[in-house]
């Protein structure tokens, strides 16, 4: 079951917003306290355990067998983050998570990834003023693979099958079964849907 809240109709709306609210900033910190505690497990047989109950607590939804190597980093402690089966994220995941992110089943992340939803205005008088900040989606289709150091902006689909490369950062839309790299991520070949 998926979590819903009273505050998804403006977080998810993608139109501005005060992300200092009070309300909304004690609402954030409920679920951070989640990931603190993620971030705290021992690498034993009781720590594991303890960390597979907080991944299906902490995240707005979570499939099976998913596995997440901490440090984890999340805004929302994962509240806003809804992840399909068979998923597995190595150290140093940060996720951005303002906006929903929607992670596919049979993902896998390499360490030291960044996934962003949040935008903020250009203008310094729009920076400054209450409403400041608005959140793009991201989607993460099934079976895709993202490697190390890779960072992906808002409002970024990234397609089945495909694979994202070390240290790309993906600015745009990437299609299904692509391999894509560099500054920012082009698509470099095209892959068979068996990933050949």
């Amino acid at each position: 079951m998926k979590r819903q809240n009273k505050f998804d109709s403006v977080i998810f709306s993608e139109e501005f917003y005060d992300c200092n609210d009070p309300e909304l900033l004690k609402y954030q910190f409920k679920w951070k306290r989640y990931m603190d505690a993620f971030n705290k497990t021992s690498n034993s047989p009781l720590g594991l355990k303890r960390r597979s109950k907080l991944i299906k607590k902490m995240f707005g939804s979570v499939g099976e067998n998913a596995y997440i190597e901490p440090p984890l980093h999340a805004n929302f402690g994962g509240a806003n983050v809804f992840i399909g089966d068979n998923f597995y994220a190595n150290f140093n995941l940060t996720l951005v998570d303002d906006g929903k992110i929607t992670i596919g089943d049979n993902v896998m992340i390499g360490p030291n990834v960044t996934i962003i939803t949040p935008v903020h205005p250009l203008e310094v008088k729009d920076r400054l003023s209450k409403n400041n900040q608005k959140n793009l989606p991201v989607v993460i289709k099934d079976n895709v693979w993202i490697a190390s150091n890779v960072q992906i902006l808002p409002g970024v689909t990234i397609g089945k099958n495909s694979v994202i490369a070390t240290g790309a950062v993906v600015t745009k839309d990437v299609p299904p079964n692509v391999l894509v790299m560099g500054v920012p991520a082009k698509v470099v070949k095209e892959l068979n849907k068996d990933g050949k």
